[in-house]
């Protein structure tokens, strides 16, 4: 029951627990901790790294400052809300129009 629990929700939980840790996390906050594996094994350059702050710069409105730190911020959240919205309407069964069945 919890294992299918588990692999039925887990993405959905996964994307929007993470849109909310962007959401509220600070700008212009210095980070210390990186989950970035080039970083981690001493590259000083990463073609995805600043894509977090871009989001947080975009969720906090400074549009410029977020396409500065990573030009493909906004295209990613855009992708991001639209799984979130296929995998709720999918696992929820939110999303159904009007005139159509609603079974669960």
């Amino acid at each position: 029951m919890i294992k299918r629990l588990f692999s039925k929700y887990f993405e959905l939980v996964f994307w929007i627990a993470a849109m909310l840790a962007l959401a509220f996390s600070t700008p212009g906050a210095e980070s210390h901790f990186t989950l970035c594996p080039l970083k981690l094994m001493g590259f000083k350059w990463c073609p995805g790294c600043g894509l977090g702050h871009s989001i947080i710069y975009l969720f906090h409105g400074d549009i410029r400052n977020s396409f500065h730190a990573h030009w493909l911020g906004i295209p990613a959240v855009i992708v991001i809300f639209h799984r979130i919205y296929v995998l709720g309407k999918d696992r929820l069964g939110f999303g159904h129009g009007f005139g159509e069945k609603h079974t669960l």
